[in-house]
């Protein structure tokens, strides 16, 4: 009689971080994790795992893993459907993975009210490392995919988000996704905050107003990127405004003009 080879059965992974949600009421929030509604990944062998949370083996005063969950899950709650309407920072992002096609797309909060301090970093001086990731964690970001130097095949949807990046204050703002936002949480103390993504299909955004600095740079279409960022320093437009602005490609001449993604930009603004 041949043998029976028995399956090797995987425990779940972060079981510990699953349990701590469950048995705490506040932090837990009401979801129903029988239902796989919550995806949680992590690197094996890495530090959070052997730590739990508990042990503060990172050397750090509070778990970041745990201060970046319970901002997810009090954001989670509050998405329905496929509509996000809120108050953009403003703030934009430019992936760099798959250059030169890239996923670009605008972040906006599912609620109104004053959110410029969500993304402007020069700002988060002596606040507390929950309220940072607050800031940073209830961006919701819908993205869509397109050429660097062809900016314009995108049309409208890069137009509008252009025009958030070189908003002067926040701005009124609506996306329209194609699927609702995945459930995903990576262990991971080293990750920095983001919140959730989904393909964006349309985006809608109210009044704004561009700094008169700014403007005079993006319609200089013979004026180099390089001087364009040199000018609006001098001005005392902020870092975290210029970065946001070159990353869409508003400056430089006008045949050179690309996207850049926001880690480079921020990189060569710096410089």
């Amino acid at each position: 009689m041949p043998k029976r080879i028995a399956k090797r059965v995987r425990k779940p992974r972060n079981i510990w971080l699953r349990e701590l949600v469950s048995s705490d009421p506040e932090l837990g929030l009401g979801l129903d994790y029988t239902a796989r509604s919550l995806q949680m990944r992590a690197p094996r062998g890495g530090l959070c795992a052997v730590c739990k949370g508990s042990k503060l083996l990172c050397g750090k005063t509070r778990c970041p893993v745990i201060a970046r969950l319970t901002s997810h899950l009090k954001l989670w709650r509050s998405v329905k459907g496929l509509s996000v309407d809120g108050s953009s920072p403003p703030s934009v992002f430019v992936g760099r993975f798959g250059y030169p096609y890239v996923n670009v797309g605008p972040l906006t909060p599912p609620f109104y009210g004053d959110t410029s301090m969500y993304d402007a970093p020069e700002r988060w001086l002596g606040k507390t490392i929950e309220e940072i990731i607050d800031f940073r964690s209830q961006l919701i970001r819908g993205m869509y995919r397109v050429h660097v130097k062809k900016p314009n095949a995108a049309g409208k949807i890069l137009d509008l988000t252009r025009e958030l990046a070189l908003a002067e204050h926040y701005v009124e703002t609506e996306m329209k996704l194609k699927k609702r936002p995945r459930k995903r949480f990576y262990v991971d103390g080293d990750i920095q905050p983001i919140g959730p993504t989904a393909p964006l299909e349309r985006i809608d955004v109210g009044y704004l107003r561009w700094d008169r600095y700014m403007e005079k740079a993006y319609y200089d279409t013979d004026l180099k990127a390089s001087e364009a960022t040199k000018m609006l320093f001098d001005r005392g437009v902020p870092v975290t405004r210029i970065q946001r602005a070159f990353s869409v490609g508003s400056f430089g001449v006008e045949r050179n003009r690309r996207l850049v993604p926001t880690r480079w930009s921020i990189t060569a603004v710096d410089d």
